[in-house]
């Protein structure tokens, strides 16, 4: 796929679902999202497929219990980070894959039948929001110099290793970076320089070989992650649209390079969703889209390059709900490909 992405509002899905069964869940994904696939986070499975666990394993001194995630800096960790700036230095991620314990909707995935994908996707748990979730003891860990740095760079591995993987069944992928604590930057509770949390998520974004895409679904300082190395930004557009549009200058660039939009459209709170139907997201998709567009990138040209998506993740809804809300998507994403791209 080259850089000049044309997706024409293909459907995907940010990560989580609500089954606890792998083949469950991946036969959903198969089913509905076959053009564009991604492998399935089941926290309902297991403690360790929360989104901060789930990309924890190998990581120097870290702990998963039945209640949180925390560095236990009563272990020599030194030995572990030099392993790790070790692989780092060699790019060798070999040590820092997913098993079957931590996500195990990946490897039902890679062993299904999705290599007629179009192109597949990935996730990965950014490290701003991984080291404001992950404490060291004294203080959350993106906070330590020290363990700010391996967070970036271990979650760069993971990223790389999950690239190799996944370009096993599809020459197409594409990664994305999960940023939800990007919502709370300048605010009283994240007091983190500007630089370094650009200079973190370039770090892990420089693991990714394929496409790059970051979501975040909140509002958040937008010329900023416009500004970073990615093809694709992913958001709220359900709830959020309209925050985006202040930045309507930034995201006509952004496009007008060759940038994707992923509009995450299909809300993932089964109020909302029980009172949608197609022909209300369609609308909502074009309100959406319109206040970006004009005479230098059209409607169209959003359309062609954009993808469509749930609001964030579904692990919150019921199996049944969110099965509805993913056959929503596949309709939908059929229906604005009719209409503006005469493609079925």
């Amino acid at each position: 796929m080259s850089e000049n992405i044309q997706f024409g509002c293909l459907p995907t899905m940010i990560g989580s679902l609500p089954h606890t069964n792998p083949d469950d869940a991946c036969s959903a994904v198969l089913r509905q999202l076959r053009a564009l696939p991604a492998w399935p986070q089941l926290p309902g499975r297991s403690v360790k497929e929360n989104m901060y666990a789930q990309f924890s394993e190998g990581f120097p001194g870290v702990v998963v219990d039945d209640s949180r995630i925390y560095i236990d800096r009563s272990r020599d960790i030194d030995g572990e980070l030099e392993k790790l700036y070790a692989a780092y230095a060699d790019n060798d991620a070999s040590a820092y894959g997913f098993s079957r314990d931590y996500a195990a909707g990946f490897h039902a995935l890679i062993a299904s039948r999705a290599d007629k994908a179009v192109a597949i996707k990935g996730q990965v748990t950014g490290p701003i929001s991984w080291g404001l979730a992950v404490a060291d003891g004294a203080q959350w860990a993106i906070y330590d110099d020290t363990l700010a740095e391996a967070i970036a760079r271990h979650l760069r591995l993971k990223a790389a290793w999950q690239y190799q993987e996944l370009s096993r069944v599809s020459r197409n992928v594409i990664i994305f970076v999960d940023e939800p604590y990007l919502t709370s930057l300048g605010s009283a509770f994240v007091a983190l320089p500007t630089e370094q949390v650009k200079e973190l998520l370039e770090e892990t974004l420089g693991g990714i070989s394929g496409l790059r895409g970051l979501h975040c679904c909140g509002n958040t300082d937008w010329s900023l992650l416009l500004g970073l190395p990615i093809n694709i930004l992913s958001f709220d557009a359900y709830s959020y649209a309209s925050a985006l549009s202040a930045y309507a200058a930034d995201v006509r660039s952004f496009v007008a390079k060759g940038g994707a939009i992923a509009w995450g459209i299909v809300p993932n709170d089964e109020d909302h969703l029980a009172k949608e139907t197609v022909a209300s997201l369609k609308d909502r998709l074009e309100e959406a889209i319109a206040p970006f567009a004009n005479e230098g990138v059209t409607f169209r040209r959003f359309v062609e390059q954009g993808l469509i998506t749930p609001a964030c993740g579904l692990a919150s809804l019921s199996a049944e709900a969110a099965e509805q809300a993913l056959a929503q998507l596949g309709e939908l994403s059929g229906v604005v490909r009719k209409r503006y791209l005469e493609t079925p």
